[in-house]
C-alpha cells in the first residue's frame, strides 16, 4: 500500500462509458441485458463536449443497472445511418434493444437522470 492509499484510501475503480461501434453494436446495446443509454457524439461538436461530463456522471451513478455507452458518429456511419441520426449530440435510451427515447441537443443532467429513472427503470415520474 503506497503513502497515497495509506492517506487517503483505495482509488475508486473509475467507470466510463462503454466505446460503442459499427462492430460491436449489436452486442453491446441490442442485445445488453440491461437498459442502455447511448450518446451520440461528434468529434468537433461543442454541445457534445458539454455533455461529456454529464455521460460520465451517469455512467457511476448507474453503474449496474444501466449500461451508458457512446458512439463516435464519424467513426460508425452504418450504425448512426440505420439509427436515423441526423446531429450531434443525439442521446438514444433502450430497453430490450429498443430505442424508448430520443433526445437531439443537448439536454442538462436532470433531464437525462429522469428519462433513465422514468424510461428504463419503471420509477414513477416526480410528483406523480
Amino acid at each position: 500500500m503506497g503513502v497515497w492509499s495509506a492517506l487517503f484510501g483505495p482509488k475508486e475503480p473509475e467507470v466510463r462509458p462503454v466505446s460503442v461501434n459499427d462492430g460491436n453494436y449489436r452486442a453491446e446495446v441490442l442485445r445488453s441485458e440491461l437498459p442502455v443509454m447511448l450518446d451520440v457524439w461528434g468529434p468537433d461538436c461543442g454541445p457534445c463536449r458539454q455533455l461529456e461530463p454529464i455521460v460520465m456522471a451517469l455512467a457511476k451513478r448507474y453503474d449496474g443497472r444501466v449500461k451508458v455507452a457512446e458512439m463516435n458518429a464519424a467513426a460508425s456511419p452504418r450504425t448512426v445511418g440505420a439509427l436515423g441520426v441526423r446531429g450531434t449530440p443525439t442521446v438514444l435510451f433502450f430497453r430490450k434493444g429498443a430505442i424508448v427515447e430520443r433526445v437531439v441537443g443537448f439536454r442538462g443532467e436532470r433531464y437525462h437522470d429522469e428519462v433513465i429513472r422514468t424510461e428504463l427503470l419503471g420509477e414513477p415520474a416526480p410528483g406523480a
